[in-house]
């Protein structure tokens, strides 16, 4: 869905004439993409590098969350990078999500009036952050997660950063409280912002309401960024702010959906078939969009442990339902979460049904995720159906099989993982690895068999240990970074031809991983000798 309406809205169109891009020439290609002419970018200053690249950012009085303290990181990295068309990206990058997506934020003391029509249930109550994805007027739960990622680290230095991350976790948790299945949200109703339809029509159970959901297609990562939010948030500040009646009442919707997503598509002990809680159809002639067997999906077998995500972090409709990288995330934030309850004091019958829920997930991951390949050993699957099918690929999005170091699943030097990276980094092992003349990367069924995203090669970047690898992946990065920000996809043999000039998750993927070198490799930006750079 993401792709489909690349800079489609009326607020994307505002936001892109504040960024400069959309005053640059461009056309639609017939298969989707963007195609940037040669049109001059009138966005002083340029970088000094040999690219030349315009300076991105809204004016001061145009951004929509402003930080003191992120500006001070922007010039403590970019002042000590050598590379200086790397540094106008990361000027660009790092602060994208605060400057244009942040659509709504109250710090908790503007809404009495709206408390007191919800004084007995406690409905948005505190402090509230709506962030959209970039060029659609709306939040994904799994996007604005990641999107704000790089700030929590910085949280705990700004009280004004902490308000903005706290107020993204209750927000998300009103979501998920009433529509615990979808996983793209229009503008909260206190927010009095208009919403805007989808423009598809679906025939999804359990039904919602079109003026809070913007699609609901059920994707189990989804869920687990919702933890993964308040759990970083945690980490970072120790604040255990978040932790109110209505996030918990979030948390145990969620636990009910994970429950109900764990039950076979046949009983156990009839063999009847069950109808599952949760169907999608989408009026569509792409298969990727939809569900088959009347809005099911294929059959999943029992006794696996592991959880049905009905779609992927693409958006994409999984072939078989049991998504490998998506159960791995969920395990690992279960488990992070449980620790949180009991450092905060709550009972330990919570505590310990938490953890052991991540511990049986993990330990399923492990037993139906991990099959032997004839070529690179024993590989971890990207879906199964505990059946005995099995889907050995990758895609660009975030959970994947590349990421799961990075979402503390496993480590990078796991003998398991090394073999599956190479599989998935060769074209010979993943159909979704796609190599041209300009351009080359995993990209995934969502934009086509002719587009790499940039994000999975700043994820291989972030699980390298590797000098050369590393810099080859950030040169391909910037050359394909023409804009000065990051595209969803770029075309493997045109540059020029991509999707998405406005996508916040690109942009803070390429923020975290340079200050996951600055802190790892600092060598590769700032040179030969150069001492780390680590916000702490």
């Amino acid at each position: 869905m993401r792709s489909s309406l690349r800079d489609g809205a009326p607020f994307a169109l505002r936001m892109l004439l504040l960024l400069g891009v959309a005053g640059e020439a461009q056309a639609t290609h017939p298969d989707g993409a963007q195609i940037a002419l040669d049109a001059e970018l009138e966005n002083h200053p340029f970088s000094s590098g040999f690219m030349r690249l315009p300076y991105q950012r809204p004016s001061p009085h145009c951004r929509t969350f402003t930080s003191p303290l992120v500006e001070k990181v922007i010039g403590e990295v970019t002042s000590r990078m050598e590379d200086k068309d790397l540094a106008r990206i990361f000027e660009n990058a790092f602060p994208n999500t605060l400057d244009t997506t942040v659509r709504w934020h109250v710090d908790g003391t503007q809404t009495k009036k709206h408390r007191a029509q919800h004084k007995d249930d406690g409905k948005w109550e505190g402090a509230q952050s709506f962030i959209v994805t970039g060029d659609i007027d709306a939040e994904w739960l799994r996007d604005s997660t990641n999107q704000l990622a790089q700030y929590q680290a910085l949280a705990k230095k700004e009280k004004k950063l902490e308000t903005l991350l706290l107020g993204a976790i209750n927000t998300q948790a009103e979501f998920v409280i009433q529509s615990p299945y979808c996983n793209a949200f229009q503008p909260p109703p206190p927010s009095g912002i208009p919403y805007t339809a989808n423009g598809q029509v679906d025939s999804v159970h359990p039904t919602y309401e079109p003026g809070f959901v913007f699609e609901c297609k059920y994707e189990l990562d989804s869920l687990a960024h919702f933890l993964a939010l308040a759990n970083q948030f945690y980490n970072n500040t120790g604040s255990t702010a978040f932790l109110t009646p209505r996030w918990i009442t979030a948390l145990q919707t969620l636990l009910k959906v994970l429950d109900r997503q764990s039950e076979p598509t046949f009983d156990a002990e009839t063999g009847a078939y069950v109808r599952n809680e949760y169907t999608f159809q989408r009026r569509t002639n792409a298969g990727t969009e939809t569900l088959n067997l009347d809005g099911i999906g294929n059959p999943l077998n029992g006794g696996t442990n592991l959880i049905r995500s009905a779609f992927r972090p693409s958006d994409d409709a999984t072939i078989l339902g049991f998504y490998i990288p998506a159960n791995a995330m969920m395990a690992v934030e279960l488990k992070r979460m449980a620790n949180v309850l009991q450092k905060a004091g709550f009972k330990n019958e919570m505590v310990k049904g938490l953890r052991l829920r991540g511990e049986v997930l993990e330990q399923a991951v492990w037993e139906h995720g991990v099959v032997q390949h004839k070529k690179y050993g024993d590989v971890f699957a990207y879906e199964v159906d505990g059946y005995g099918s099995v889907i050995l690929m990758d895609d660009a999005n975030l959970p994947s099989l590349l990421a799961l170091p990075i979402m503390g699943f496993l480590d990078a030097s796991e003998q398991t993982y090394r073999n599956t990276r190479r599989m998935l980094l060769e074209k010979a092992g993943n159909p979704y690895f796609l190599e041209g003349t300009s351009f080359k990367g995993i990209g995934g069924p969502h934009v086509g068999l002719q587009h790499a995203w940039p994000m999975a090669l700043l994820l291989e970047a972030m699980t390298s240990s590797n000098d050369t690898e590393i810099s080859h992946l950030l040169t391909l990065v910037r050359n394909a970074s023409r804009l000065g920000l990051v595209h969803e996809s770029v075309n493997v043999n045109r540059l020029a031809m991509y999707t998405r000039s406005w996508f916040a998750w690109a942009n803070s993927q390429f923020a975290q991983t340079i200050l996951d070198l600055a802190a790892r490799k600092p060598h590769l930006l700032f040179g030969k000798g150069a001492a780390p750079y680590v916000i702490e």
